[in-house]
């Protein structure tokens, strides 16, 4: 009887010490650490405070206006379409409708009921104003309505401008800025934003033919 309890008991203690080494070697090799940022990126939407430290300051608006592409820019749009259209005589919806935006004043449309931040703040909605508010409706405007995060992309912005800018808009192409001008003001207290290949002289020429109509915020 002894010798069968001690066989059980060193059975026992025999599985128990391999399944303990078992145990740390497993943990061993699947160690991982612990990553230094959580969470997932998604791409064309900026994160809310990234931009201070490191970041490199992006050149002015008009610096991307040279390589704008209208076509671009519509396929961007579509992502404003549950709130916005830039039609013709279109109505407003969830925000205003965006036709003829482009050059004109800052919560211009007379049938649409702006938020306070942008019914009070004055001046028009030209590239720098336009880019801003893309870039950042909520800075743009603090207890704007629109709950856009805002495109951190310039390239991107510059393309939604050139689309609107072509749907009943009053701007034209700036010349590119000069070497070593000052970073646009895009990331700095602006308006709001909704959210073809026409480069330099092209560019100018097609906008010139066609008006462009940019976003107003809510």
């Amino acid at each position: 009887m002894d010798g069968r309890f001690n066989t059980i008991a060193g059975w026992v203690l025999g599985s128990g010490i391999v399944l303990l080494g078992a145990t740390l070697v497993t943990g061993e090799l699947f160690k991982s650490e612990r990553p230094e940022v959580m969470g997932y990126p998604i791409p064309g939407v900026q994160e809310e405070g990234a931009e201070g430290g490191g970041a490199a300051a992006e050149a002015p608006i008009a610096h991307y206006l040279q390589t704008a592409d209208a076509a671009r820019g519509e396929a961007i749009f579509h992502r404003c379409q549950s709130c916005h259209n830039a039609d013709n005589g279109g109505a407003n919806g969830l925000g205003p409708n965006l036709w003829g935006t482009a050059g004109a004043p800052i919560a211009h449309r007379t049938d649409f009921s702006y938020s306070d931040g942008l019914k009070n703040h004055g001046g028009t909605w030209d590239w720098e104003s336009l880019s801003a508010w893309l870039h950042s409706p909520s800075r743009f405007s603090q207890g704007t309505k629109m709950t856009f995060a805002g495109l951190s992309d310039p390239q991107d912005r510059a393309d939604v401008l050139l689309f609107l800018n072509q749907h009943g808009g009053t701007l034209t192409i700036p010349p590119p800025p000069a070497e070593g001008a000052a970073p646009a003001g895009g990331n700095a207290a602006g308006g709001n934003a909704a959210g073809g290949n026409e480069a330099g002289a092209n560019a100018s020429a097609a906008n010139a033919a066609a008006p462009a109509a940019n976003a107003a915020g809510h």
